[in-house]
Formats: structure tokens, sequence, C-alpha cells
């Protein structure tokens, strides 16, 4: 069976980038390859083992554009509030949390924005999400 193991977003400030998830999800760097003109970062999620691969092009200094078919990445936090007031400290521009109410208890979330402009919900673990 096909494993999942990591998805790869290109970024301008690796260590900006580093850090928010570090500080931001508890992300762990797991592995770094360095080469000539880019640099790859692996940030590890403990509890699933799935990984963000940070993608530095050197000498890239524009934002990157997502275009239209980007949509989200998406981390399930024990304590929503909590998680939110976190990423807030850190300066993080935060969502309203919203709720959804579904047949299997629905869902409770908010959405963030990292520091390349890539969208990230956070839900509540319950239900689907746990």
């Amino acid at each position: 069976m096909p494993k999942l193991i990591h998805a790869m977003i290109r970024v301008v400030d690796l260590d900006r980038s580093k850090a928010f998830y570090e500080q931001g999800f508890g992300l762990v760097e797991s592995h770094r390859l360095d080469f000539s003109t880019f640099a790859l970062v692996y940030l590890r999620e403990p509890e699933s083992g799935f990984e963000i691969e940070l993608t530095l092009n050197k000498g890239h200094t524009e934002p990157y554009t997502h275009g239209s078919a980007y949509g989200h990445m998406a981390f399930c936090v024990q304590d929503l509030d909590a998680q939110r007031v976190q990423l807030q400290k850190l300066g993080c521009v935060t969502g309203d949390i919203k709720e959804l109410a579904g047949a299997t208890g629905g869902a409770r979330f908010f959405f963030v924005t990292d520091p390349d402009g890539y969208k990230i919900e956070v839900l509540q673990r319950q239900g689907h999400y746990v």
C-alpha cells in the first residue's frame, strides 16, 4: 500500500517559514538537503510522521503565486481556542472560529495564512477530524 509522506511548498524565507511551522504547529526538522541553487528542509509532524517539504530556490525573492488550484493544508488540534491564541502571539492573523453542524459531529475551525501566503485550516479534534 502506498504511504503518503510529504507535501512540498516553495518559500521565499526559509528561516521564517521554518519558524512558523515549528512554533505554530510543533513540526520538527527531520532532514535538510542543500544544493547550489536550492535547499530542501523537511518538517515532520511527530504524531503521523507526515512532512512538509520547504523548498527554497536560492536567489528567488518575489512571492510565489498559488494559482487557482491550491486550496489549503489542515491540522487538527486538541484545543482550538488555545491554538488560535498561540498563533496570534506569534504575530499571525487568524480568521474567526467557525462551526459547521453535521451528522458526524460537524467541524469547528479557523484559517491562518503562513508567511508565504499558503492557507492553513486548523480544526478541533472531533468527529471525522481525530
